[in-house]
């Protein structure tokens, strides 16, 4: 991932609409073909029940009007949207967990 920051996407479903006039709205807007951006990595992408989707994007920050405006063009009508910054806690969290479980230890 480089200098790329990590952006967490959710598209939460418009409630106004059942599941085939949200698809038919992605559909129409071509979403599925142009989001992501080409270039910009998925590194994951959930469906959280009772919200919708959630996407962490891997995006190079030159690119990340690109990545916003794909979302406007390509998602809205169909999703509501929030953007987060990201990033990955895991190897912190594994460090104090080791340090708490050897320090319990003695």
């Amino acid at each position: 991932m480089s200098d790329n920051v990590l952006i967490t996407v959710f598209l939460k479903h418009q409630q106004d609409k059942n599941l085939g006039e949200i698809n038919a709205k992605l559909d129409e807007g071509e979403f599925w073909a142009d989001f992501p951006p080409d270039g910009v990595e998925v590194v994951s992408w959930y469906v959280m029940m009772g919200i919708g989707q959630v996407a962490t994007l891997s995006v190079p920050p030159g690119r990340l009007r690109e990545v916003n405006l794909a979302i406007e063009k390509k998602a809205w009508g169909a999703f509501s949207t929030e953007f987060y910054p990201t990033y990955d806690f895991r190897p912190v969290q594994e460090k104090l967990r080791a340090d708490a479980k050897a320090k319990r230890a003695g």
